[in-house]
């Protein structure tokens, strides 16, 4: 039923429900870095392809230009999203997986998050590849940390996919 009181009208305007998300808050106890890395490798792929794409030339026809825009917008948009989507998922490794007693066991942990996340920013706002290899990196390093913290020892495959570089996995 609805309430016809000011105060709550007032209220529900000022302050609408609206639906939160979180990973997860309850909490479920299941982390893992991987979606992270796959993430970075979107990076690093995205702007392979933006930087090998071929820029028409001044006597292209208008449908050609617009092939091009049409390109390249969609891959920076893949590229910006999966940069954030790194973030995301190194947030809440950062924020609801470590605790303090990670800190004493590796003392540069808020160090390395801090400079992966700022990877990440790098490597979504501007058109660098070495600002998305940057960051793939700065991901691997977080993975290796993150298993070792499990107890588990960490290894570090190739990634068998068209970014290159490798993913790491617990032994």
């Amino acid at each position: 039923m609805v309430s016809l009181n000011p105060i709550h009208i007032v209220k529900h305007w000022m302050f609408p429900e609206r639906p939160v998300c979180a990973h997860c808050d309850v909490p479920c106890g299941i982390y893992d870095p991987h979606f992270a890395q796959i993430a970075a490798h979107t990076v690093v792929r995205m702007s392979t392809l933006i930087n090998d794409l071929e820029k028409p030339g001044a006597d292209a026809t208008q449908d050609q230009s617009a092939i091009y825009v049409h390109k390249i917008s969609r891959m920076t948009t893949v590229k910006e999203h999966h940069a954030e989507l790194v973030k995301q998922e190194l947030r809440i490794l950062w924020a609801d997986y470590f605790k303090p007693e990670h800190i004493e066991q590796f003392p540069d942990l808020h160090d390395t998050f801090w400079k992966a996340m700022k990877e990440a920013s790098e490597a979504k706002v501007h058109r660098n590849l070495e600002a998305a290899n940057g960051l793939r990196d700065a991901v691997t390093k977080v993975a290796e940390i993150f298993w070792k913290s499990k107890g588990a020892n960490p290894v570090r495959k190739p990634s068998r996919q068209t970014s290159g570089g490798e993913l790491v996995y617990p032994e």
